[in-house]
């Protein structure tokens, strides 16, 4: 059975930062953004019919291939956090999705992630098409959120813009 989505980007719980995940420099650690961006892509993943028992059941599961993370505001210890996640696009082997993570209870934006998700046969070790109820659910969410506007932050990439050195 196909789950019913909101025509709205799809919301995680509510998670904490957690004291030991504060750096140096007395916010959150860049690696625990990756942590808090992939706890909630498990839980759309999930009920996309992607969590630990798809991996048992059907030698599958999906990787990252590609990720970029904008650290836009600091999170510190204790701070409550919640992750939206909108599926930009996908096709038979990809799903390309854009996250996210703002404070829980102020709803500042902290951070953004986009990602590139690959659908992979674990015994293989490569890249293959989505199964056919997989794909019905990707569709599914797709679908829900087709009216939504592209996130303005997707699509970055990383870049120094040279200064005109010629005088002009």
């Amino acid at each position: 059975m196909t789950e019913i989505w909101a025509e709205k980007p799809v919301e995680s719980d509510v998670m904490t930062d957690k004291e030991d995940w504060i750096d140096y420099n007395g916010h959150l650690n860049m690696a625990y953004y990756n942590v808090l961006f992939d706890t909630a892509v498990d839980q759309v993943f999930e009920r996309l019919g992607l969590g630990p028992d798809y991996v048992k059941a059907r030698d599958a599961s999906f990787f990252t291939g590609e990720v970029h993370v904008c650290y836009l505001r600091e999170l510190s210890a204790g701070m409550p956090v919640i992750v939206t996640l909108q599926l930009v696009d996908f096709d038979t082997k990809r799903a390309h999705f854009y996250q996210e993570l703002r404070h829980a209870e102020e709803g500042w934006l902290s951070a953004t992630s986009e990602q590139m998700s690959l659908h992979v046969d674990m015994n293989a070790r490569k890249v293959v098409p989505w199964p056919q109820d997989i794909l019905t659910n990707i569709e599914a969410l797709f679908a829900a959120q087709a009216n939504l506007p592209r996130p303005e932050r997707a699509g970055r990439h990383i870049a120094i813009r040279k200064k005109n050195t010629s005088g002009a």
